[in-house]
């Protein structure tokens, strides 16, 4: 047998559907209301240098990938009708009387953006700071010094408040059927690779663990963190004559900031590796991601795995087209 494929398609669950990208074609397919599957292509610009070179790639991407995840979260909302049955808030109509309806959509676009950079700032403000400071209340309690521990104890607070902030989510209606479709997506990927043709009852046998997931992009990034941040000093006040533990300790969190695009350049890179290869490193590399997937994917249904091969079939290399890593 020929040895299995390694794809350079990727995708993204989203609310009652799948995104996938391939080489040169996008796809997105939503199940709608009715139980029709709405489906949308769109063409892949050519990538740029800076999408390609080695380690610069990782933030370029990973913030591209965001952006892009963002909006096509927010359209399959639309089309799934998921909110449809919802009564409309004394603020909608506000909004609606004040500006008509295109005004009063763009206005909670608007919103809706500014509260998501909020959650995100306010996401990295609990990854960055709090285990910082939870490290200082606790060196402040005991009368030995536990310093060189800070960086290990900081990694492993974050991945703790990762691990536990994706178990308590997935208890939601919402997420779990999210992390359905995420199931679906990894399953149909998987049954590309293994060069089978994609039908339900193929997909259906797939694993939904993949090396390449966000989820293990995540779980990378943590890792990697603590291994650049012990190289940080571990009291740079001091170099500055300050005392006080808690403004050392913001200012060894602010030294951190410009090494946070390093700390993902190389996790990228990792998880490329392992998407690309299969060994006792790249295992290594992807074991403490694909535990977690167990948290972020779920086993989908047949109407979901439906969905993600209709977004995976537009994105299937064409003619003179590579898509092997």
């Amino acid at each position: 047998m020929d040895k299995a494929k390694k794809t350079t398609i990727g995708g993204q669950a989203l609310i009652e559907g799948v995104m996938m990208k391939g080489v040169s074609v996008g796809a997105m397919a939503v199940r709608k209301k009715d139980g029709s599957i709405y489906l949308e292509e769109w063409k892949i610009p050519e990538k740029k240098w800076y999408n390609k070179a080695p380690f610069i790639r990782g933030c370029i991407n990973f913030v591209s990938q965001l952006k892009d995840g963002y909006s096509y979260i927010n359209k399959s909302s639309e089309i799934s009708g998921e909110f449809d049955d919802e009564e409309p808030t004394k603020f909608d109509l506000f909004l609606v009387k004040t500006f008509g309806e295109k005004g009063a959509e763009k206005v909670v676009n608007a919103i809706a953006g500014i509260l998501t950079f909020l959650m995100i700032a306010a996401m990295l403000a609990v990854f960055l700071f709090l285990p910082s400071f939870l490290f200082t209340l606790i060196e402040n309690a005991v009368s030995a010094d536990i310093s060189m521990w800070k960086s290990a104890f900081e990694g492993v607070l974050k991945l703790v408040l990762f691990i536990v902030y994706m178990a308590i989510v997935a208890q939601t209606k919402g997420i779990r059927r999210v992390y359905e479709y995420h199931g679906a997506e990894h399953k149909t990927i998987a049954c590309y690779e293994a060069k089978k043709e994609l039908t339900v009852e193929n997909v259906r046998e797939m694993t939904r663990f993949h090396p390449r997931c966000g989820t293990s992009f995540i779980i990378i990034t943590l890792l990697v963190s603590i291994l650049v941040y012990s190289l940080i000093p571990l009291e740079p006040g001091a170099w500055l004559g300050i005392e006080n533990k808690v403004l050392s300790t913001l200012l060894r969190v602010l030294i951190k900031l410009p090494f946070l695009p390093i700390v993902v350049g190389i996790s990228y890179e990792l998880i490329k590796l392992a998407g690309r290869y299969t060994n006792v490193f790249t295992k290594i590399v992807s074991a403490p991601g694909l535990w977690t997937q167990r948290l972020t994917t779920r086993e989908p249904d047949d109407s979901q795995i439906e969905v993600a091969i209709a977004a995976m079939t537009p994105c299937l290399p064409k003619e003179n087209e590579d898509d092997n890593w």
